[in-house]
């Protein structure tokens, strides 16, 4: 089972009551703004999840597996990749915590939200490609669950944003580059 769905809803000529209203008239993109930075907070803690999985089976795989007589994990060609999946996953680890306190403090946090999505989907991604060559043919072995994994965590580098938008947002209000679109 996949860990998403995607559905879309419509609209038209909807009237909703002044009584109804939820916040101050006119900063309804502002509330939804700040709703995208606790989905992307959340989606990055998902990813550093992801990663620790990918970690936790590539470590233990490269332990128990022996090839020629030894744990494939002697082997520098295993380890280090291993080793930077786990530094990679650490640093963004400490990115979506320090975003998740902003959220929290009710202080502004768009950039940071978008660099944790950023840094801990790239984490999970590099985790999850690391995890298959560690594994190698049986790493698409349906009772080990990498593949079913890689699949699933492929999605955050495009949803709930892409990454390409997360690098546009830091161009252009952080570096205070001109839009590019």
């Amino acid at each position: 089972m996949l860990n998403h769905a995607t559905t879309e809803l419509f609209f038209e000529d909807l009237e909703v009551p002044a009584a109804n209203l939820v916040g101050e008239e006119g900063k309804g993109f502002r509330y939804i703004l700040d709703g995208m930075n606790a989905e992307r907070i959340l989606i990055a803690s998902e990813c550093i999840g992801d990663a620790k999985f990918f970690i936790d089976r590539a470590s233990a795989y490269a332990k128990e597996r022996n090839v020629f007589g030894r744990a494939i994990g002697e082997n520098q060609g295993v380890q280090f990749p291993i080793a930077r999946a786990y530094v990679q996953m650490t640093a963004a680890a400490h990115m979506v915590d320090h975003a998740a306190g902003l959220f929290e403090a009710g202080e502004p946090c768009g950039t940071e939200a978008n660099m944790a999505k950023l840094t801990a989907s790239e984490a999970s991604w590099y985790a999850a490609d690391m995890a298959l060559q560690t594994h190698g043919g049986f790493g698409f072995a349906e009772e080990y669950d990498i593949e079913r994994k890689f699949r699933e965590t492929r999605l955050y580098q495009v949803a709930p944003i892409s990454t390409n938008l997360i690098l546009s947002h830091v161009a252009t209000h952080v570096l205070d580059l001109p839009k590019s679109f």
